[in-house]
Order: C-alpha cells, then sequence, then structure tokens
C-alpha cells in the first residue's frame, strides 16, 4: 500500500481509543525547536484541543531564530497554516506538508524561502524532518482530518518552549522581540487549549483579537485599526490536576504580565501550567530524546500513579 494510505498504526488506535479520541477528529500542531519535538493536538468532545502524542523530531537545520532568506537553511518559526493541497504524497522525501511560508508576517519582513516542509528521511535544508515511520503516521492524523471535514490545521512552530525561565534564558538574543511577539500565542494555548485567532498587522502578529473597522482594511505592514481583544475562557483543569491541589501541592507556573501593545487594546495576562507532554510512541519510549521539562501537570500525573498503586 502507498504510504500516503497507510492506517494509522495499532498502537496510535489504541491511543486514541485510550484518550477518547477520534481518528477524524481535528488536529493542531506545535513545534519546538530547541527540545527538538513535535506535538499533535485533537478536539474531544468538550471543543478544546488536548494532547494526543509527541513525537522527536529527527533534523532541523539552522539555529534558533526565524528563517530570512533563501539559502539561508533556517527551519521557519512563526505561526502557519496547512491545507489538504499543501500535503505531499508524493514527496522526494517520503511523505511531506508545506507549512504555508511565507505567511503574511514573513512577507510583510520581506522574508523568502518556499518548500518549507515537515518531511520525511531525516535529511534537512531548511524543514522539521522526522523518520519516515513518524511522519506516516502524522500525515495518516492530518489525512483523517482532512476526510472527517477539518479544513486547514494551524501549525505553530517555535525556537523553545515559551517559559519566562526560557524567556529570560535567550533575553539577550537579537530575536528577543519577535519571541516576545510569538509567546502571546504560546500564553494563549497553554490557557485555553484553543489556538488564538491570528492577524497581522505593523509588522507584528496580533493573537485572538476583533477589529471594531472594516476586516479588510487589516494589512500586514500597515498600522492595526482599532481593535479589541477577545474574551478568554480557561480550559478546566484536567482531574488529576484538580486532585493535585485539593493536596496542597504547589501552584501552577504563573506568567508575567506582557508589556502593554501600542493599541486601544490592551494585551491580555494569561497564566497556566506548562504543556505536560513527552516523546510517547509506542510504549512511551522517547528515541533516546530526553523529556520534556517536568510540568506541574507531569508531577500530578505521577502522583495519581502512586496513590493509585
Amino acid at each position: 500500500m502507498a504510504a500516503h494510505l497507510r492506517p494509522l498504526p495499532p498502537e496510535a488506535k489504541a491511543l486514541l481509543a485510550e484518550k477518547g479520541m477520534t481518528e477524524r477528529s481535528p488536529i493542531f500542531v506545535r513545534i519546538f525547536k530547541e527540545e527538538s519535538e513535535l506535538e499533535v493536538w485533537k478536539i474531544k468532545d468538550d471543543g478544546r484541543y488536548h494532547h494526543f502524542k509527541t513525537y522527536p523530531i529527527c533534523n532541523w537545520s539552522g539555529k534558533l531564530g526565524p528563517k530570512i532568506k533563501v539559502g539561508d537553511k533556517q527551519a521557519p518559526e512563526g505561526f502557519y497554516r496547512v491545507s489538504e493541497r499543501l500535503m505531499n504524497p508524493n514527496s522526494s522525501y517520503h511523505l511531506s506538508f508545506n507549512l504555508g511560508f511565507p505567511n503574511k508576517f514573513d512577507k510583510a519582513h520581506g522574508r523568502t524561502g518556499k518548500y518549507l516542509m515537515v518531511h520525511g528521511d531525516c535529511k534537512s535544508a531548511g524543514c522539521y524532518a522526522m523518520t519516515d515511520a513518524l511522519i506516516e503516521e502524522i500525515y495518516a492524523l492530518a489525512r483523517e482530518a482532512f476526510r472527517g471535514g477539518q479544513k486547514e490545521f494551524g501549525v505553530h512552530a517555535y525556537p523553545f518552549r515559551m517559559t519566562p525561565e526560557n524567556m529570560k534564558r535567550h533575553a539577550k538574543s537579537k530575536n528577543y522581540n519577535f519571541w516576545r511577539n510569538m509567546q502571546v500565542g504560546y500564553k494563549h494555548f497553554e490557557y485555553t487549549r484553543m489556538p488564538p485567532k491570528v492577524d497581522v498587522c505593523e509588522k507584528r502578529y496580533l493573537l485572538n483579537v476583533a477589529f471594531l473597522d472594516d476586516q479588510s482594511k487589516v494589512e500586514p505592514a500597515a498600522a492595526c485599526p482599532i481593535y479589541e481583544q477577545l474574551p478568554l475562557e480557561q480550559a478546566p483543569l484536567p482531574p488529576m490536576i484538580q486532585e493535585a491541589k485539593k493536596k496542597k501541592l504547589p501552584k501552577p507556573m504563573a506568567f508575567a504580565p506582557l508589556e502593554p501593545i501600542a493599541s486601544t487594546a490592551k494585551a491580555s495576562d494569561f497564566s497556566s501550567a506548562t504543556a505536560a507532554s513527552k516523546a510517547t510512541i509506542g510504549g512511551g519510549r522517547t528515541f533516546g530524546f530526553a523529556p520534556a521539562t517536568p510540568s506541574y501537570s507531569g508531577f500530578a500525573f505521577r502522583l495519581n500513579n502512586t496513590l493509585g498503586k
């Protein structure tokens, strides 16, 4: 059977069932360069995204920071949308999907490049490369989501998990202001478990806002029209976290307030626990990659397991 038509492996189907997910429910993807991880999230019956699996990225090229121009061999960072037409079953790198670089933000900054992919073959010259087996599984998850009616899925490509500690560690980077802008989207998803609405104006990302004037006036390089911040609803804490909180465990990490954005609206201040994730292919193996930094939710999970023994 052709690689792009292969069904999900039995282990993936079992994990879906265990987590109360369906093959054809919508997906959302996050990429973290420094950690070399790709997360897949899926919608459940509550209408929010829940973590399905974290896959180790086999290879990515360049360094931390966005792609600037053709030939710099940088893997992109930013907020991208993948439609079915960007899926490539005949890729030279086994299977692939195009991130859609350059997006509106990239174009506003004069960034150039094309064919920036997530693909197989574990080779990269500006892409995020997976092993062939892993890209087959990720490709199948996207394919089934499209069959289920999803028109496009978001891919948020970050330099690292945008925690206060990591932001402080990279505070002297020339990309810091760009990353501060991206951090708004990271915080939004951590808080709500829903991808934010993404717009571009004044050459920056504007996250989760409603424009009070005609939407057609929003231009990536022009001044932002008057807008207001959309209300946010915090995702309910999983039962394991609720149980842990009753036992008076340390409070979840709180994000520091963002600096005000120059506009009639104010930037939202989000707080949440760090996303709990680790490589979970097969029986929870990490394929030689260190698991994600322990999170509050991960601690609660281990506590519950201990209490349940």
